[in-house]
């Protein structure tokens, strides 16, 4: 379908989750789903931060319907209260999982003791997804349920094949490829497990091309003088952090999206298209993608029925 991320369709009634909606991509995605009407639970670590978030929301959108759901995606204890929450809301309809601390490291650790890339942007949403598949499940809800995945164009760029959860690269970016690289593999393979169980569930990729300061729009305590600001050497064929949300907005809310999709501008920016996704990750070895499966939930310290 021709998709106009600036006229979504009618979303009130819906729910959704956004991790990391305190700033930047995440913030973004929740004024736009708030603005086509929907309920937006926002998730973040910092309480504060999600209520200037929230004030945020309502200066562009008065009518704005938010709930806070704060949890650390660097301690998978707090991840489970996060979770908790989500899986007892009487309704939810997608969660974005977008967060994620930025901090290009290898030696960096989570709370758990886990390499930080691949723990808060991996393991803590393989957590954080148990617990709502687990809920889904036993509750017999009916509606459907999203789950949209945040990656980058470099796993794409960058090939890297994974055998081994806890491979260690020796560099920052390479952390944050391995992290990104287990998240579509991760990602795939949830959608491959809920369809054979029969569940409306989809599980879909996104990437949301390069989003920049430079071309981002005001918001008080999101994007003004109080907050730092980051050059990129790529502002000149970039786009704004709120159109960089659209990938994710259009996984959430277009209604033709299905599982296993991959939406992303063609480049570095642009609208947000469905592209083909990468073939080591949506379709790996089936033995590999099983043992990465288990090894993930054995990091979360999880298990999934199907």
């Amino acid at each position: 379908m021709t998709w106009d991320p600036t006229r979504l369709p009618d979303l009130a009634g819906r729910v959704y989750a956004v991790t990391g909606a305190t700033g930047g991509i995440g913030y973004f995605a929740a004024e736009q789903l708030a603005a086509a009407g929907a309920q937006v639970i926002l998730a973040s670590r910092s309480a504060r931060k999600i209520e200037v978030a929230a004030a945020a929301i309502r200066g562009q959108v008065p009518d704005a319907i938010t709930g806070s759901v704060p949890f650390d995606l660097t301690s998978l204890d707090s991840v489970r209260e996060g979770a908790e929450r989500l899986a007892v809301l009487p309704r939810l309809d997608g969660v974005f999982l977008n967060g994620g601390p930025m901090e290009f490291s290898a030696r960096a650790r989570t709370q758990d003791g886990l390499p930080l890339m691949v723990g808060a942007h991996t393991v803590s949403n393989v957590a954080l997804v148990a617990r709502l598949l687990d809920a889904y499940s036993s509750q017999n809800r009916d509606h459907p349920l999203r789950i949209v995945h945040a990656s980058t164009g470099f796993v794409q760029r960058f090939r890297m094949e994974v055998t081994d959860v806890r491979a260690r690269p020796r560099t920052g970016i390479g952390a944050y490829i391995l992290a990104k690289t287990l998240t579509e593999l991760y990602a795939y393979e949830l959608d491959r497990r809920v369809r054979a169980a029969g569940l409306p569930i989809a599980s879909i990729v996104t990437r949301p091309g390069v989003g920049v300061d430079a071309k981002t729009p005001q918001r008080p305590g999101i994007r003004d003088s109080t907050v730092a600001y980051r050059r990129n050497p790529y502002t000149p064929w970039a786009q704004g952090k709120d159109a960089a949300a659209w990938s994710g907005v259009r996984a959430l809310a277009s209604p033709d999206a299905v599982g296993g999709e991959f939406y992303g501008p063609r480049k570095l920016a642009g609208p947000p298209l469905r592209l083909s996704p990468s073939l080591h990750t949506s379709a790996p070895d089936p033995g590999i993608a099983e043992r990465l499966w288990a090894g993930l939930h054995d990091l979360a310290g999880t298990q999934v029925r199907f």
